[in-house]
């Protein structure tokens, strides 16, 4: 059986899912299957996938629409591995990235969780000059509540045995253990993390490296974001019950973080209301921010104001002027 497994779930992905696989099984480290799962599509992802039929490492599920936590946890059962981790089917890996993973997994019995930094891409694929860098060692419960180093979906590998530490099974579900909580339709991944974390001695931990393409999409960012924050405060009224006290003490700060990070994509989606009202709203329920980032918080802030005043025109000059290529010199 392959040391790692790779979990692609696959909705309408027809675009950008050859892509991803061409870079997951392009992995230097050669252990592994990757399982895509596909959730229900009414496109052409069952043939996109088709397409790497020839390379045995690749598997396909297939499903009737249960999400994005429902595709996750049907790959989970299915995977033959102790490593397992998950790649979104628009999102890349870079050649090493699985190797860097099971290196640390394998000299650290006590990670459950190892994930890795992000470099942004856009629909093109092409990097939009914008990062995830998270801290890498010595996370808490309340890292993790408020800033989330894993970061996205799509940079984090697991161990099984933590996986099986937080598996459980509704009542009606008949077919297989729930490890992400179907119930979510976002905040799906933070909700896992931070249930491991509250309920489970395994540490969390990451390596170096921007080794996730994290794909942000343009357009709908602001209904998206509407959607994510009331997903958030579901999970926090979910989990408050594990640990009252911890919650009481580190909700005001951790929403802040929250929405000054939507904030941040609704300037990206040039959504100056959108911007300005979730900017309103992390000021009010704490100035953590201010005092613990002051630099990213001032430029949030900064390109908030210059949205509400000035309009769209300098914010995509300053984009189109970022994603100018680099000479190789500079």
């Amino acid at each position: 059986m392959p040391l790692a497994s790779i979990i692609v779930p696959a909705f309408n992905v027809e675009a950008t899912l050859a892509e991803t696989l061409t870079s997951l099984l392009g992995q230097s480290f050669d252990d592994f299957e990757v399982l895509v799962v596909d959730d229900g599509s009414s496109d052409s992802t069952l043939e996109v996938a088709g397409q790497f039929s020839d390379d045995a490492r690749l598997r396909v599920i297939s499903q009737p629409n249960r999400g994005l936590a429902g595709a996750r946890n049907s790959g989970i059962a299915a995977a033959q591995s102790e490593y397992i981790g998950f790649c979104d089917a628009d999102d890349l890996w870079t050649p090493g990235k699985l190797a860097a993973h099971v290196e640390q997994l394998n000299a650290q019995p006590r990670v459950g969780i190892s994930y890795s930094g992000s470099a942004l891409i856009n629909d093109n694929s092409a990097l939009i000059g914008q990062t995830q860098r998270p801290r890498l060692a010595g996370v808490t419960c309340a890292h993790m509540f408020k800033r989330n180093p894993v970061g996205n979906g799509s940079a984090a590998v697991m161990r099984r045995k933590a996986l099986r530490d937080i598996a459980w099974r509704p009542d009606h579900e008949s077919e297989r253990d729930w490890y992400f909580d179907e119930t979510f339709r976002q905040s799906e991944d933070i909700e896992c993390w931070l249930r491991l974390m509250l309920t489970t001695d395994w540490d969390v931990r990451g390596v170096p490296g921007l080794l996730t393409r994290y794909r942000i999409s343009s357009g709908g960012l602001s209904a998206a974001t509407d959607r994510q924050l009331i997903a958030w405060e579901r999970m926090v009224v979910k989990l408050q019950t594990l640990d009252p006290e911890f919650f009481r003490r580190h909700t005001p700060a951790a929403r802040a973080y929250q929405l000054r990070y939507l904030s941040r994509r609704a300037v990206q989606d040039l959504d100056a209301d959108g911007a300005w009202e979730f900017t309103r709203a992390w000021l009010g329920s704490s100035l953590r921010p201010l005092v613990e980032e002051p630099l990213k918080s001032a430029v949030t802030l900064a390109a908030t104001g210059t949205l509400a005043v000035f309009g769209a025109p300098p914010l995509r000059a300053a984009r189109a002027l970022l994603s100018q290529p680099k000479r190789k010199d500079q």
